[in-house]
């Protein structure tokens, strides 16, 4: 981490800090939608870090946001950040369009969506399952076979859903004929390419929100195995119980060592071995890292009320979100396969050959 990126996580930190409750208090139905949050942050540049300034944002690099990210994941910030940044903003300024203030939100068209072009008109008709944070996004950028598909608020309809974590993750429903202008494909370049980078890049992000969330459940697991004690002293002096926090440590710090890497490999463009190691590690790193915080704390940490769930509940819905575990293996699998024995250590170091 270099000088930028401490004063980023410095300043994140702190607003996180003062405002990172408030979603505790917001009402359920928005799941926990953190305006205060969001105000200071879009307030600060941050939620644009990574959008290029001529397209309005602040210029900023994938680390940047990846930086940043961390610390939101650590606090369990209930706001868009990853949608905004990393992937909203991102298809806006690959289209050539200026990126709007307030929150955004892009997923890929599946099955159930349809985009036809009819002269000066395109109609979007049909459904799109999981969009995280419809409900509270200003503007929806749907990522289709011909390109990105720009929805205002009040285009779509939004039935409500959540994942594990209480996070919105809603079905859309759109019926609409546009201008073809907000079909933004023939602003694209390489246009084919577009879906893969979007989904290294969704998947970077979760990532990235795994590993901060990990570092929360190793400081909260400390915390409380320094504080609890159990026949006159403290359960941290049990061997059992600093094998259990050294070993959530150990998984941590890989998580951490993965996400930074391929930050920087994607910051030079895209890099399916760098996410999809990345994304392997974290996922997989998740369920072992909430097991053992959950083990130190014994069935206090499972209560609503406690900031263990928060934490957990994040990195079990997170760990299957932007591509599973188990996706992302299989990715790294078939680039192996490809590779073939001549090319396989130019592919595990990262050299042009093996990109």
């Amino acid at each position: 981490m270099n000088d930028v990126h401490d004063t980023l996580t410095a300043v994140v930190r702190e607003v996180c800090a003062k405002l990172s409750g408030a979603e505790i208090r917001a009402r359920a139905d928005d799941g926990g939608w953190n305006a205060p949050l969001w105000a200071a942050l879009e307030e600060l540049g941050m939620t644009t870090i990574a959008v290029p300034e001529e397209a309005g944002g602040s210029g900023g690099t994938i680390s940047d946001a990846v930086a940043v990210l961390q610390v939101l994941g650590e606090h369990a910030a209930a706001i868009p950040f990853a949608e905004s940044c990393l992937l909203g903003g991102w298809l806006l300024a690959r289209c050539g369009e200026p990126v709007p203030r307030g929150p955004l939100t892009a997923t890929v068209a599946g099955d159930g969506l349809h985009v036809v072009r009819h002269g000066d008109k395109v109609g979007v008709r049909g459904s799109i399952r999981r969009v995280p944070w419809a409900r509270q996004a200003e503007h929806l950028l749907v990522v289709h076979g011909a390109g990105v598909v720009l929805l205002k608020a009040g285009e779509f309809e939004v039935l409500p859903r959540t994942n594990l974590a209480g996070e919105p993750r809603d079905d859309v429903l759109v019926d609409r004929s546009l201008r073809a202008d907000r079909d933004l494909g023939r602003g694209l370049t390489e246009a084919s390419s577009v879906l893969d980078e979007f989904q290294q890049r969704a998947a970077l992000s979760r990532a990235a929100l795994l590993a901060g969330a990990a570092r929360r459940a190793l400081a909260l697991a400390v915390d409380y195995a320094g504080e609890r004690e159990q026949f006159g002293r403290p359960i941290a002096r049990f061997q059992a119980v600093q094998q259990h926090l050294a070993a959530m440590a150990g998984e941590v710090l890989a998580m951490r060592i993965a996400v930074d890497a391929a930050a920087v490999a994607v910051g030079e463009g895209p890099d399916v071995l760098a996410v999809a190691a990345a994304k392997t590690t974290t996922s997989g790193s998740a369920g072992v890292v909430a097991s053992l915080a959950h083990q130190v704390h014994g069935a206090l940490g499972y209560t609503a009320e406690h900031p263990l769930h928060r934490t957990t509940t994040r990195l079990w819905a997170w760990r299957d979100e932007g591509g599973s575990e188990h996706a992302w293996a299989a990715a790294l699998g078939r680039r192996a396969l490809g590779a073939g024995p001549g090319g396989l250590w130019a592919l595990v170091t990262a050299t042009e050959a093996g990109r």
